[in-house]
C-alpha cells in the first residue's frame, strides 16, 4: 500500500500529495457567486443584463468554483476527483427529487448556487486541514445546501424575479382552497343582474384604461377606515374581475381544472362555475388563467391559459360554444400562457393567438363561434386587443412583440402596422393620450414610447414622438391625467411628462403593483404587489400618498375594481370586498 510506503510520506506521516488549498481564489469566487445573487436585488433601474445576471450570474461563478477545484486549488488529483464526482452526482440526486417548482430556472439560481456555496465555504475553513477527510467533509457540506432545496417549494416570484418560498410539506393556497369548496354553486342565491349594461364588463372596465369617472373616495381612512365586506379563498390565477349587479365573473385554478366562475357581490358566495380540463403553470408566475372574462349583452367570453375560448351563459354558466386556440392559430401556448382578455365589437369576440401568417389576431362570431376572419400581428403577445378610434378610424390595437398592429374590426384588414420589434415581452394595454396619439409600453430595456397618427388620404402614417426610459411598465399598466402619465417604473411608482417622457417623479414602493385613475378629484387607488391598498393625489409635484389599508396576504398582481362605494381585490389565494368611505369633490367624506 501507498501509505506503507516510507517515499511517499513527509517527515511527519502526512502523505506529500496533500497540501494546504490555495485558499484565496475560493474566497473571491464564493463573494462573487453571492454578489451576482444579490446585487440585482438592490439595482433600481433593471435592464436585461440584470436579469441575465439574477438567472444565470450564480450558476457560472458556481461553474468556476469548480474549475479552482479541478486546476487550481492544489488539492490531491484524487481528492480534487472525488470532490468533483461527488458534487455532480449530489447535485443530480438533489435535482430528481426538488419539487417541480424547483427543478428548472430554480436549479440555476437556487440549488447549484446554494450546493456550491457550502462545498466552498466548507473547504475555505478547512484548507489547512491535510487529510482527505477535509473533501468528504465538504461534500457533506454540499449534500446539506443542495439538500435544502428538496424541502422547499417556489411559489412563483415577485416582479423583481425573487422567489417565494414555502416549506414542500405545507399544503399550497390552492389546495387550502380545493379542500374548503363545498360541492357545488348556491343555487338558491341565483339573482337577476344587469347584465345587458355591466358597471364593469371588462380587463380594466369599460374602455380597458383603469379609470374610474364616477367615485371620489374619502382621503381620512383613520376616521373611516375602508370596511371588509366578504373575504374568501380562490383558486390561482392573475384575471381581474368583471361586474354586472350583484354577480361578479373571474377566472381561476382548480387542480387539473381552468374554471370560469360567478360569485355573489354582496357576500362573495359561489353562484356557479364552469370547469373544464386545462392546467397550465410556468416556474415564474405559477399556475392558472392569466385573461379577465368580458361581458357583452347578456353573454360571456372567457379565455384560458391553455387557449380554450368559451361563450357562456352568464346567468347558469352553461357553454354555449367553445374553441381552441392552438388549433385554430396553429401553434402552443406562449411562455406565458395565452392571456388576451377577449375584445367584443359589434358582432365578434376578438383575441390574440399568436399563430403564424395570418392567425395572430382571431375574430369569432359571438352567436355561433364561427371563425370570421383573421389577421397577422406578431408571434406572441400578453397584451389584449384594444378599441379605439384613431386618426378618425376605428380601430383594435394589438401591441405585439412586432410593434403596433392596427386593425378593421369588420373585416379584419391591417389598416397600418407600426413596427417596434422587442423579443421579451409586451404585457399592457396601448394607451390613447388625443385623438392622434398613442402611448406605447414595453418591459425592461424598452421603456415607453409615445407616437402620432396622421391620416394620408387612404393611408395612415405613424412618427415617434419620444421614447422614454424613464417608464419601463413591465406587466402593470399606467394611467394618463392631466398632461401625465402615472404608473409603475418597473417596481416603482412614478410620473412623467407626457408632452416630453420626462422623469417628474419616482418614490412608489409598492412592488410590481396596479392602478386605477379617479380623475374627478385627482386621485390615484394603486394595489401593491404585497396586497396593500394605496391612495396617492395624482400630482405631477411629489408622491403624494393620502392613505394605505392592508387588503390581501400574499402575491397581488391582479387589477383591482372600484365600482360605486365597492372595491374588489383578488390575488392567486383570495378574493375580497371592501366597502369604501367615499367623499364629495374635494375629498371630504360626504354627509
Amino acid at each position: 500500500m501507498a501509505d506503507d510506503n516510507p517515499a511517499s510520506k513527509t517527515d511527519q506521516g502526512i502523505p506529500k500529495a496533500l497540501r494546504p488549498l490555495r485558499i484565496w481564489p475560493a474566497i473571491v469566487l464564493l463573494a462573487l457567486l453571492w454578489a451576482l445573487r444579490l446585487v440585482p436585488r438592490v439595482v433600481e433601474e433593471q435592464t436585461m443584463a440584470t436579469i441575465t445576471m439574477v438567472f444565470m450570474g450564480p450558476a457560472a461563478a458556481s461553474l468556476l468554483v469548480m474549475l479552482w477545484w479541478v486546476g487550481f486549488s492544489r488539492a490531491a488529483w484524487k481528492e480534487r476527483l472525488l470532490g468533483l464526482l461527488g458534487v455532480l452526482a449530489i447535485g443530480f440526486v438533489a435535482n430528481l427529487l426538488a419539487d417541480k417548482s424547483v427543478q428548472g430556472f430554480g436549479v440555476l439560481i437556487y440549488l447549484i448556487p446554494w450546493g456550491i456555496s457550502a462545498f466552498i465555504a466548507a473547504l475555505i475553513c478547512l484548507g489547512w486541514m491535510l487529510s482527505v477527510r477535509r473533501t468528504w467533509i465538504a461534500l457533506l457540506a454540499a449534500a446539506v445546501g443542495f439538500g435544502y432545496w428538496d424541502t422547499v417549494r417556489n411559489d412563483g416570484v415577485t416582479g423583481d424575479f425573487q422567489g417565494t418560498l414555502s416549506w414542500r410539506w405545507e399544503p399550497t393556497a390552492e389546495e387550502l382552497f380545493l379542500a374548503q369548496l363545498s360541492d357545488g354553486a348556491n343555487d338558491a342565491k341565483m339573482i337577476d343582474a344587469p347584465l345587458a349594461a355591466p358597471e364593469w364588463p371588462c380587463f380594466r372596465g369599460p374602455k380597458r384604461d383603469s379609470v374610474q369617472p364616477d367615485v371620489v373616495l374619502a382621503e381620512d381612512w383613520e376616521a373611516t377606515p375602508p370596511a371588509e365586506l366578504w373575504r374568501t379563498l380562490i383558486g390561482p390565477g392573475w384575471s381581474s374581475i368583471a361586474v354586472a349587479g350583484s354577480r361578479l365573473f373571474t377566472q381561476e385554478q382548480r387542480g387539473d381544472n381552468e374554471v370560469v366562475s360567478c360569485y355573489h357581490a354582496d357576500d362573495g358566495s359561489s353562484l356557479w362555475i364552469h370547469a373544464y380540463p386545462a392546467r397550465f403553470w410556468e416556474s415564474v408566475a405559477g399556475a392558472g388563467p392569466r385573461a379577465t372574462p368580458t361581458l357583452d349583452e347578456g353573454r360571456l367570453f372567457a379565455l384560458g391559459a391553455e387557449g380554450l375560448l368559451h361563450r357562456l351563459d352568464p346567468v347558469t354558466g352553461d357553454v354555449v360554444w367553445q374553441r381552441d386556440l392552438k388549433t385554430d392559430a396553429g401553434r402552443e401556448p406562449p411562455t406565458w400562457g395565452f392571456s388576451a382578455s377577449p375584445l367584443v365589437v359589434d358582432d365578434v369576440v376578438i383575441v390574440h393567438a399568436g399563430g403564424p401568417a395570418d392567425k395572430g389576431v382571431l375574430a369569432y362570431d359571438c352567436d355561433s363561434g364561427d371563425l370570421r376572419w383573421s389577421a397577422p400581428a406578431g408571434d406572441h403577445s400578453y397584451s389584449s386587443p384594444h378599441l379605439a378610434d384613431v386618426a378618425g378610424r376605428t380601430c383594435v390595437l394589438m401591441l405585439t412583440n412586432a410593434g403596433m398592429t392596427f386593425i378593421d374590426p369588420g373585416q379584419g384588414a391591417l389598416i397600418w402596422e407600426y413596427v417596434w420589434p422587442y423579443e421579451g415581452y409586451r404585457v399592457v394595454q396601448p394607451l390613447q393620450v388625443d385623438a392622434t396619439s398613442l402611448l406605447l409600453g414595453t418591459s425592461i430595456a424598452g421603456g415607453t414610447r409615445r407616437i402620432e397618427v396622421r391620416a394620408d388620404g387612404e393611408s395612415f402614417k405613424a412618427e415617434e414622438i419620444w421614447t422614454s426610459r424613464w417608464m419601463k411598465p413591465a406587466f402593470n399598466d399606467y394611467v394618463a391625467h392631466q398632461g401625465h402619465l402615472y404608473g409603475f417604473d418597473q417596481n416603482v411608482f412614478g410620473c412623467i411628462d407626457l408632452a416630453t417622457g420626462e422623469r417628474q417623479w419616482k418614490r412608489g414602493r409598492y412592488g410590481n403593483g396596479q392602478v386605477l385613475l379617479l380623475p374627478a378629484a385627482d386621485q390615484l387607488l394603486v394595489i401593491s404587489e404585497s396586497g396593500e391598498i394605496v391612495l396617492l393625489r395624482a400630482t405631477s409635484d411629489d408622491l403624494q400618498e393620502l392613505a394605505r389599508h392592508k387588503m390581501l396576504e400574499g402575491k397581488t398582481w391582479n387589477h383591482p375594481v372600484l365600482v360605486g362605494d365597492r372595491l374588489y381585490v383578488r390575488n392567486g389565494a383570495e378574493a375580497a370586498c371592501y366597502v369604501m368611505p367615499l367623499g364629495g369633490a374635494t375629498g371630504d367624506v360626504a354627509q
